[in-house]
Formats: structure tokens, sequence, C-alpha cells
């Protein structure tokens, strides 16, 4: 599902959502024992994996959207990888790698798509025992004024609602209810989460694009529904003001991270 949704809208995914804070992955690498593989899952069109490069020797970046990874920025030391939704183990060692070889397994803002029991299996097994580390992270709803912010809100939390895909819930809730089973890294006494803060500066019609760009919007437009009505953006604009101009948006991250400890 989170691939047909995504494979349609690569492009404005690719301009309009946020890169992450270089405090989030200083915090990650800072838990991780050796930086030689890291395994981007769920890449989209490479935010994370493009920090990930800057600090690994290689990086291996899957996703099952060929439409996404179309507008990942190509660099020497990742590999950027078309994946079934379901991999066997035959094709986990061929396309990410092979047991126990990855030092870190990062999800940027696609965990909650995910059929957990089967990634978590994945995980542990390429995994390095015992310090190898998962980090996983979402993003919630755009800060930029509280006029702004309130059209948001009702846009995010009544208009889309019917077309929330069932993992939704896990965004909205911080990935705190999430079943996480791993071990606090080193330093820490509990898995998370832990909160950052993303920006992008952006002007309106930015604003607009990243609205657009989420699986809800395509869900409701696939059924007719168009969410974002000439009313809602004139209502955006009126509360956005400076002509439309630049402003910068803050996305709040929370972040989940465990070590994979000795478990089988």
């Amino acid at each position: 599902m989170a691939s047909d949704l995504f494979q349609k809208q690569g492009k404005v995914y690719w301009k309009s959502r946020p890169y992450y804070p270089e405090e989030l992955f200083q915090f990650i690498v800072s838990k991780t024992a050796s930086h030689h593989l890291a395994w981007d899952v769920g890449t989209g069109s490479g935010q994370a994996a493009i920090a990930l490069a800057g600090i690994f020797k290689n990086v291996v970046a899957t996703d099952t959207s060929q439409g996404q990874l179309d507008f990942a920025p190509k660099l020497p030391n990742v590999r950027y990888q078309h994946t079934p939704p379901n991999m066997s183990a035959a094709e986990l060692e061929q396309l990410v790698s092979e047991q126990a070889g990855v030092d870190l397994v990062t999800v940027a803002q696609a965990m909650h798509w995910f059929d957990l029991p089967s990634f978590y299996r994945q995980v542990k097994y390429v995994l390095k025992k015992p310090h190898g580390v998962l980090a996983a992270w979402c993003y919630t709803t755009p800060e930029v004024s509280d006029n702004v912010d309130s059209i948001f809100k009702r846009h995010y939390f009544v208009d889309s609602r019917p077309y929330w895909s069932s993992g939704r819930n896990r965004v909205v809730d911080h990935y705190r209810s999430i079943d996480f089973p791993f071990e606090p890294v080193d330093g820490c006494d509990h898995t998370g989460p832990f909160e950052f803060k993303a920006e992008r500066l952006m002007d309106l019609e930015d604003y607009l694009a990243y609205t657009r760009s989420s699986s809800a919007y395509q869900t409701a437009l696939d059924k007719g529904v168009e969410l974002l009505t000439d009313e809602v953006v004139e209502e955006f604009k009126q509360a956005w003001g400076d002509g439309g101009n630049c402003k910068m948006v803050k996305f709040p991250v929370h972040l989940r991270i465990g070590k994979v400890g000795n478990l089988n």
C-alpha cells in the first residue's frame, strides 16, 4: 500500500519533505560501536541516507517504491536498492547484507507502515551482536505560527483523518506505544522516544506541496476528494501572510533507539 501511494508522488515528496537535524545523527552515531555499514530502510528519496553517507563507509538504502528511489541523490558510498514488500532470507542476504553484517539500521518516517514482527526478524538477523543499533523516528505536525498551525491541525486531525492509514496513529503517538523489543543503548535507561527538531525554510507553495505529499491526501484524491479546496488554501494564505514568502518551518522528530544485544 505505501509503495503504491508514494509511487505517485515521488517528486513532490522529494521536493517538500524536511531534512533531519545534525543533532539527531550525532546522537545515533554516538551510540553505534562501529561505522562500516548502515541500512536505511524505507529510504524514500534518501533524506536520511544522505546524512548517513557522511558518517558510514557504506550505506544500503532500500525502498519498495522505485518512484521514490528515482529522486534520491546519487552518492558513491550509497547503494539504493528496490526491494519487494516481503523479503525472504535469501533476498535479505542478496539485497542488503549477510548475517551480522550491519552496524546500524535506520528507519525515517516509515516504520508505522511495516509488518513489525517480520521487520524485527530481519533487523536481528543483519545487525552485529551485541552492539548493533536500530534507530527509528517519525516527525509530526509542522510548526509555523499559531494561526497557520490551527488550520493545519484541523486539516490533519479532522479533514484528513478518514483517509489515514492504519499505522498513522503510531505517528500521532510519537511511536510511544509501538512494540520495540530492543535494549537501551549505552548511557540511556530507556529506548525513547527522544525528541529533536527538524527545520526547513518554506514559502507557502512549499508548505502546500508538503501537505499534498501525505499518503492521506493521495488516498482522498484517489477517492475523488480534494482536501485542499480553494477555501482551505485561501485560509492558509490569510494565516501565512507576508505574500506567501519564506518562513522557517519546524517539525518535531521523535526517536526510538535500541541495541540488539544478544537477542535471538
